[in-house]
């Protein structure tokens, strides 16, 4: 078999067409659909259905590329790892993540990284708005999904997930009574992400229950100002808790507890512009930030679970599958 051309047939599944991914290989889109014909040729079977807009993976294209892509995949990573053992670390690393998530768990691991690898400069932008890694000169794009990730062929890989609780004043609650289920937060004033559209809770049977953002008080996608808002009383909040937690601290904010109940964690991904040849500086930050996710595991208080898995503490690849 041409495991060229098995491999350019997994860039074509992963890639969603042909031409997709002879952009992404930079190669022409005949050669690109002349190896996945050789290779139909060569196993005798049809791997893709082909239609004018799009193509889709046959019973048998399902299976070839379930069972190889994660091989080529690593045979790409012991590559590099290869090649770049004993070279320095250097050059700008480019990291774009949500204020929420960045003010908190970002700036620790990037000084340990520096410290580490002095001739490498971290450059760290806040946004408030969905970033693309292929359109933007990111080398990681951290996002925080509420549910679905995009469909796309961004490799995604889940880092943490961020407890999240409701918090208001202490003047709001007293006002408003200790609510006891998610539908009576409908009688009270909201502080919410522009992004929300309801805000879900899970029972003690791990039934889920959403609560829909209706006529709130405060819309607004920086977290700092919604903090600052439900300090001020204007409403009730979700929010991580370690991003209020020194609010807490100082009895500005209480939690809200509703017995029975918990919020859904927020999920933070690491959105990356490519599946190949992940970057040195890019492979030893996202090591550093699986070891700081894991020794905040061992701090509940603190509100952070980590979740990616490192065997032998080396980062390796845990791609969402994504079409």
């Amino acid at each position: 078999m041409n495991w060229n051309d098995c491999e350019i047939f997994c860039h074509v599944v992963e890639q969603g067409g042909f031409s997709a991914a002879a952009h992404f290989l930079g190669h022409p889109k005949s050669s690109v659909s002349s190896a996945v014909q050789r290779l139909e040729q060569e196993l005798a079977t049809r791997l893709l259905e082909r239609t004018t807009r799009s193509v889709r993976t046959t019973e048998s294209g399902e299976i070839l590329y379930k069972r190889t892509a994660h091989l080529f995949t690593s045979l790409h990573e012991a590559c590099n790892e290869a090649l770049s053992a004993g070279r320095e670390v250097a050059g700008t690393l480019r990291i774009a993540s949500p204020y929420e998530f960045g003010a908190h768990h970002l700036g620790p691991v990037a000084c340990q990284v520096m410290r580490t690898f002095p001739h490498l400069t971290v450059q760290i932008d806040v946004e408030h708005r969905p970033i693309n890694p292929h359109a933007e000169p990111y080398d990681i794009v951290f996002a925080m999904l509420e549910h679905q990730l995009p469909s796309s062929s961004i490799v995604i890989r889940r880092m943490f997930s961020l407890e999240r609780g409701l918090f208001a004043s202490p003047a709001l609650l007293r006002q408003m009574g200790p609510p006891l289920a998610p539908e009576n937060l409908k009688a009270w004033p909201l502080v919410v992400s522009s992004t929300d559209t309801e805000w879900s809770f899970t029972d003690g049977d791990g039934v889920d229950h959403d609560l829909p953002v209706q006529n709130p008080r405060v819309v607004s996608a920086n977290a700092d100002f919604r903090l600052q808002a439900a300090i001020e009383g204007f409403g009730i909040t979700r929010v991580t808790a370690t991003f209020c937690a020194a609010a807490v601290a100082r009895g500005s904010l209480v939690r809200v507890r509703l017995p029975g109940y918990t919020c859904e964690p927020l999920r933070i991904y690491a959105l990356l512009p490519g599946k190949r040849m992940v970057p040195e500086k890019v492979r030893h930050f996202l090591n550093a930030l699986a070891v700081h996710s894991h020794a905040m595991e061992s701090a509940p208080q603190r509100g952070i679970h980590g979740v990616v898995q490192l065997p032998g503490s080396r980062f390796t690849d845990t791609d969402c599958p994504v079409s």
